[in-house]
């Protein structure tokens, strides 16, 4: 454990070094803010954060690919991953430090985001328990898609390819149902297919009901993925 902590805190230090961290933030935020605020709360004067989290899940498949992309390719380009498998880490303990410093930062990110929930609070009387559970979903389909990108960002050296990889795998994962309605399936064979998408199991939640299914499917994602990158890890270990 310790040594999953000594990771942990030298990658989240590492998203402060420049100026980059700073940026992303308030340029996420900014834009999500600005477009609920502006084309949502102020005409309709509705409290309700519906559409915000729509926005902020729409925002998370830019945002989280631009801040995992460095996690293992940087580290690859430079060589500098070769030092950290030799010193006595096992492989899974540098996947966990990693994942989890990137999942603090977004998580960071959704503390600072609450001023939308306070500035809907001012306007009218938001149901708290429906907005709380928003969250909770915006932090697990959050950390669904940090596993996805530091997972593709073990498999190349170059950042970009591990930002534009993420970024489609994660769009893909968020428009299954829409794929799903432009081919003719069977129904049962729509509905399986339909549980794949990551987007459907947040609606529930996002209403408010919080079903074990939905956060099982989350937390399969996320374990899958960091299999992914645990094998990758290992794989260029040994090459």
């Amino acid at each position: 454990m310790s040594r999953i902590w000594a990771i942990f805190k030298k990658e989240f230090k590492g998203y402060f070094n420049s100026l980059m961290a700073y940026f992303f933030i308030v340029v996420f935020l900014g834009v999500v803010n600005f477009i609920f605020v502006w084309f949502i709360l102020f005409p309709g004067r509705q409290a309700s954060l519906r559409e915000y989290f729509e926005f902020f899940i729409y925002g998370l498949w830019i945002f989280v690919p631009a801040i995992t992309m460095r996690s293992w390719a940087e580290e690859r380009k430079l060589k500098t991953d070769e030092l950290l498998l030799t010193l006595p880490v096992r492989d899974v303990e540098a996947v966990l430090g990693k994942y989890f410093a990137a999942l603090a930062f977004l998580c960071l990110v959704l503390v600072l985001s609450f001023m939308a929930p306070l500035a809907v609070a001012l306007l009218g009387s938001p149901d708290w328990g429906p907005i709380l559970a928003g969250y909770f979903g915006l932090f697990l389909l959050g950390a669904a898609f940090v596993a996805i990108g530091t997972a593709i960002s073990s498999m190349t050296e170059n950042q970009f390819i591990a930002f534009l990889l993420t970024v489609v795998i994660c769009v893909a994962l968020l428009a299954v149902e829409e794929l799903c309605a432009m081919i003719s399936l069977p129904s049962f064979l729509i509905y399986l297919i339909s549980f794949l998408d990551i987007g459907h199991h947040f609606d529930s939640i996002g209403r408010g009901v919080i079903d074990s299914r939905d956060v099982i499917y989350y937390l399969s994602v996320i374990v899958f993925f960091l299999f992914l990158n645990v094998r990758s890890v290992e794989r260029r270990k040994w090459a």
